[in-house]
Parts: C-alpha cells; sequence; structure tokens
C-alpha cells in the first residue's frame, strides 16, 4: 500500500464511524467519498468491511448490558423479550438484503445522483419528524414490545436504498410509533449490531474470491480508524439526542446532498 490509499482508508474509515450511528447514511457518504476521490475495491467491499470496526465499538461499549442479557437469558423473561425484540427488528432486513443484494450493490451503490437526493429527502423527513408534538409512550429501548420492535424493522429496511440510512430510517419509525428520541437511539445502536454483523459476513461470503491483499490492507486500516470513531459517537450521541434532537442531522443530510448534487454537476 502506498502513503496515499493509506491516508484515505484512513479517512474514509473515520468517515464511516463518524457517521454510522447517526441519522445521515453511513453508505451514503461513504459512497460519495469514493466516487469523488476514486476509491475502489473489488465488489466495493471496503464499504461494507469496514462496518466490522463501528460493530466491536457497539459491542465495547455496551458489553455490560450485552453481558447482563447473556447470564439472564434462562432466568429472566425481560432478557428473552429484549432478544426476541431484537430478531424480529433484524429479520425484515434479512430477507430483503439476500433477495435484493446484488440489485442494491450493482445498481444503487453505483448511483451517486440516486444517493444525493434520498440525503436531501431523509433529511427535510427528518426535521418534519423531529418538530412533530410526538407523546411518546415507550422510553426504554431494552423494553420494547416485540411487535413495536418488527415494525420497527421494516423501517429499517428503507435503508437499503443508500442515502436513506439505516439508524434515520429506524429512529424515525421508533418516534412515529411512540418512543422517545433517546430510546429511539438506543434501540437503532442495538439493532445495529445483528444488521451490520449480517450484512459483513454476508459481503465477505460473496466476494470471497475477489478481495486481494491489497484490500484486506487498506480494509484493517479503514476498520481500526472506523472503530475510533464509532466508540466517540456512540459515547456521546444520546446525550445530544436528548438535549438537541435530530434536526442538526438533518441540516447536515440536506447540505452534504446538495453539495453532492453540486459536485456532480460540475465535475461528472
Amino acid at each position: 500500500m502506498d502513503l496515499q490509499r493509506i491516508l484515505e482508508a484512513i479517512f474514509l474509515g473515520f468517515l464511516e464511524g463518524l457517521t454510522e450511528f447517526i441519522p445521515v447514511s453511513s453508505t451514503g457518504h461513504l459512497l460519495l467519498a469514493t466516487h469523488f476521490m476514486g476509491f475502489e475495491t473489488a465488489g466495493r467491499s471496503f464499504e461494507v468491511l469496514i462496518q466490522l470496526g463501528a460493530i466491536l465499538a457497539i459491542l465495547s461499549v455496551y458489553f455490560g448490558k450485552l453481558w447482563h442479557v447473556a447470564t439472564a437469558l434462562p432466568h429472566d423473561p425481560a432478557a428473552r423479550r429484549f432478544v426476541l425484540s431484537i430478531l424480529l427488528a433484524f429479520l425484515p432486513a434479512v430477507v430483503i438484503g439476500v433477495l435484493a443484494h446484488g440489485f442494491i450493490k450493482n445498481v444503487l451503490f453505483e448511483t451517486p445522483l440516486l444517493i444525493c437526493i434520498t440525503l436531501i429527502v431523509g433529511g427535510v423527513i427528518l426535521a418534519l419528524v423531529d418538530r412533530l408534538d410526538l407523546k411518546p409512550v415507550h422510553h426504554d429501548a431494552m423494553r420494547y414490545p416485540p411487535g413495536l420492535a418488527f415494525r420497527i424493522g421494516l423501517f429499517q429496511t428503507l435503508a437499503m436504498v443508500p442515502g436513506v440510512s439505516r439508524s434515520g430510517a429506524t429512529i424515525v419509525g421508533a418516534l412515529l410509533m411512540g418512543c422517545d428520541k433517546r430510546s429511539a437511539a438506543e434501540f437503532s445502536f442495538f439493532l445495529a449490531m445483528p444488521t451490520m454483523a449480517g450484512a459483513f459476513a454476508y459481503d465477505l461470503y460473496k466476494n470471497r474470491d475477489v478481495i486481494s491483499i491489497d484490500d484486506a490492507g487498506v480494509i484493517a486500516v479503514g476498520f481500526v480508524a472506523a472503530f475510533v470513531a464509532a466508540v466517540v459517537v456512540v459515547r456521546s450521541l444520546l446525550d445530544f439526542v436528548s438535549h438537541r434532537g435530530f434536526t442538526p442531522f438533518a441540516i447536515w443530510r440536506i447540505v452534504v446532498g446538495t453539495a453532492g448534487l453540486i459536485a456532480l454537476w460540475a465535475f461528472g
């Protein structure tokens, strides 16, 4: 690997970790950045595989809670209900992701114009929902009813379109169904673990024959950068949204999407 390639991988990994758990679409940001930088790996494996760093960031921050749930499963109905809720929320993404994997990677991932538009439209929707006078009835992400969790999982499938944002779709869905802002963001953390781990494993399997040694090196560099950035975001996001809501992220999305459209018009 040359120095430029390493620096690009560090930047993109940091971008992944920074944007994965906030409702701005990490995939959209990565695809636009790699498009304009001319950064490519076989099968676009880099963009998916560096998510492992963000997954491990969540595990490290929430290890205590997750360990408590794991050890309580045999005797605690609440722990079993939490696991069931996460699995039900994860299920729609599994079905859609497997059935539409080729279309998502080969068509949607290769359409920067679509990404810019979905960033802007998603930003407008997020801002509108954030301003609604909603009356939340669910305040604990670990106690969401299984039926509610499944419906949030249906919203998550919208994020198969790059630029929509996995966390953004789940958060908007949760807010509209009576969840408060803090628990909606936290539930998106929990749901991210099986969703991202599944995407990582499936993409690694699909690209096992095309990943080169050079690609493995830049993926490793991007993974470390993503881990470091994601730890910082996960530790601070819940307090941020509790006090400021999601409108700052909506503005972020609109600015990035608009800048992307201008850049596409100017440079192609």
